[in-house]
């Protein structure tokens, strides 16, 4: 937990008007405890949808400054807030309804390679079992869960055997479960950004294929059809034997980008969005370049080097032992286009120096790299809800970290209220 003098700054620092910018719901429709909170994305989501948040966490381990904590706490206030090892919590102090979390995806992070991908047994993997240990002692009606969608397919070694484990552990607690990958941008919001979504809840209704495509929590956010492809299969109760067995020998995961779990047994189907409104672009969320300061403005003479890591290349590389390569890679569009969706957004878009993954736009007769306002509005935050800390103005760097981090607000509002007809049904 942060120490008194942590808060006090923290209160000192944020006025009763900042603090006072986020509102609960008058009227919530159900009580919320978020885990691995960042800088709020769920919990602004869930609040749109009628939630009310009544305990958060945010922890970032080997870190002396907890500067997403200290952004949320600026956001949000100091109430229901831990700033703790999620591991030393252990007991969550109000009843909740739905359980969130953005567990930490380090670990099955399309950033690293497959091989690379350690999965539960990663550091920041384990954290799984931080979350079964408090779902094991609540036993929340809901479960709201989103990570990267290398999850349904790592190790490399046993392929879907991290989900699979998931799924028999929350079935041993009686929950059934649902998932859906998600691009945000097929459901019309400015960002290409792939998440898995994960719904667990108690039912005595069978799941099915229907559950999918038009009944189920995820079916009624975000609509889809049938695609190409479907599997199914048994996943063991001895998590011993999953965790051992299960996967091993198969090149492609058995799990879709849809599916359902029920009673040891899951049904995978790959579906496709199915969206009638209104796609947004990168054009739409963009500032006048008159609003931006000159300081995102790209170098011009730094233009060639931006080409170079943007550009394909196929070339001889010397390691420094002496050992040589052929090093290649395709090319990416540069600038970055308007009028479509923009790429997803990467932890390191920030600081000035060429990279190839950070976005660069043409505007007003100039290139130029990304406002951290512009990154906020494509994951659907307020304008300058990274801007501060406890002792000023964060740098872009760590704003753009924290947006390469964080979820699309506006898909956890969809998911949000179609869990909120569920728990009003229910009672």
């Amino acid at each position: 937990m942060a120490n008194m003098s942590q808060v006090s700054c923290l209160l000192l620092f944020v006025s009763e008007e900042q603090t006072l910018k986020f509102k609960e719901p008058a009227k919530p429709v159900g009580r919320v405890a978020e885990l691995f909170a960042g800088v709020g994305g769920f919990r602004i989501g869930l609040a749109n949808a009628g939630w009310e948040t009544v305990f958060s966490n945010q922890w970032e381990p080997s870190t002396k400054r907890q500067h997403a904590s200290e952004v949320y706490v600026h956001n949000f206030g100091q109430q229901g807030h831990s700033n703790e090892d999620i591991s030393t919590v252990e007991e969550i102090p109000s009843e909740f309804d739905l359980l969130v979390g953005g567990f930490p995806c380090q670990d099955y992070s399309v950033a690293k390679s497959k091989s690379a991908s350690s999965g539960l047994e990663g550091k920041k993997g384990v954290l799984w079992w931080e979350i079964l240990r408090l779902v094991k002692r609540h036993q929340p009606r809901f479960l709201f869960l989103e990570n990267v969608d290398r999850l349904l397919k790592s190790p490399a070694q046993q392929r879907g055997r991290d989900f699979a484990v998931m799924l028999s552990s929350l079935g041993a607690e009686g929950y059934s479960v649902e998932w859906r990958v998600v691009n945000a941008a097929d459901y019309g919001f400015p960002q290409r950004r792939r998440r898995v979504f994960i719904v667990a809840y108690k039912t005595s209704e069978p799941l099915s294929e229907m559950t999918l495509l038009t009944s189920g929590v995820l079916a009624e956010a975000l609509p889809a059809s049938m695609g190409s492809s479907s599997s199914e299969g048994e996943i063991s109760r001895d998590l011993l034997e999953v965790t051992e067995s299960y996967g091993k020998g198969l090149k492609i995961s058995p799990f879709k980008n849809s599916g359902v779990y029920q009673n040891g047994k899951f049904l995978s189907l790959e579906l496709i969005a199915k969206f009638e409104g209104h796609h947004m672009t990168l054009a739409d969320i963009v500032l006048p370049s008159a609003e931006v300061p000159s300081e995102f403005d790209v170098d011009a003479a730094a233009e060639a080097k931006w080409e170079y890591l943007k550009g394909a290349k196929s070339e001889e590389r010397t390691h420094s032992s002496g050992y040589k390569w052929k090093y290649t890679e395709g090319s990416m569009v540069f600038p970055d286009p308007l009028d479509k969706p923009s790429r997803t957004l990467l932890t390191g878009e920030g600081g000035s120096s060429p990279s190839r993954f950070k976005h660069v736009i043409y505007q007003d007769g100039k290139l130029r790299r990304l406002h951290p306002i512009e990154m906020e509005r494509l994951n659907g935050f307020p304008d300058d809800w990274t801007r501060y800390g406890p002792t000023g103005e964060l740098s872009d760097v760590k704003r753009a970290f924290f947006m390469g981090n964080a979820l699309v607000v506006g898909l956890v509002e969809r998911v949000g209220l179609s869990i909120a007809k569920r728990l009003k049904d229910s009672a």
